[in-house]
C-alpha cells in the first residue's frame, strides 16, 4: 500500500532540491511530453506535490540528452515508452521558477505502454482524457499549450 503522505514529502524533497539547484546551477532545463492516444485522447499526470494535472515531464539529467529525458520521464510517471522520435514543439521560459528555467515540450505519436501504471513517490495519477472532457483543475501552463495548439499562436513562455 502507498502511503501518500510519504510520497508527498518525497516529491516536496525533489521539487525543493530542484529549487536549491537553480542557485548552484542556474539554467534549468526541462521537458514535457504531449502523449495522444490512438482516439486523440491526452496523456496528464497528477503530482504528489503540486496541485493540479500536467504534461508529464521532468528534469534533464546530467549527461542526458532531451529525447533521452522525455523517454525516462514517460517511463517513471506513467509506464510508456517511446517507440518513436518525439518531435519537438516549442522550447518555452518558466518564469515561475526563475529566468534560466525553460521547458522543452515534445509531441509524442508513437508509444507503448511497458507496464499499468502505480501511484509512486512523485505522481498519483496518470490518465488520458478527452480534449472535451478535461480535468477542471488541469495547470495553466498545460492549458495555454493545449490552447495554443489548437490555434499555432504558441507563447514563449511556460
Amino acid at each position: 500500500m502507498v502511503n501518500l503522505a510519504d510520497l508527498r514529502i518525497t516529491g516536496m524533497a525533489r521539487w525543493l532540491r530542484h529549487r536549491a539547484g537553480l542557485y548552484t546551477s542556474p539554467l534549468s532545463i526541462g521537458v514535457r511530453a504531449f502523449v495522444e492516444d490512438g482516439d486523440g485522447s491526452i496523456l496528464l499526470v497528477k503530482h504528489t506535490y503540486i496541485p493540479g494535472w500536467h504534461f508529464p515531464g521532468g528534469g534533464v539529467d546530467p549527461g542526458e540528452t532531451a529525447h533521452e529525458a522525455v523517454n525516462r520521464e514517460l517511463g517513471e510517471e506513467a509506464g510508456l515508452r517511446l517507440t518513436g522520435e518525439a518531435g519537438l514543439l516549442g522550447v518555452f521560459l518558466n518564469r515561475s521558477l526563475g529566468a534560466r528555467d525553460h521547458v522543452l515540450l515534445f509531441r509524442c505519436h508513437q508509444w507503448e505502454r511497458m507496464r499499468d501504471f502505480q501511484p509512486n513517490f512523485e505522481i498519483s495519477h496518470a490518465q488520458f482524457f478527452a480534449r472535451a472532457q478535461l480535468p477542471h483543475d488541469v495547470s495553466r501552463g498545460t492549458r495555454r499549450r493545449l490552447a495554443e495548439l489548437e490555434s499555432g499562436t504558441p507563447s514563449p513562455y511556460w
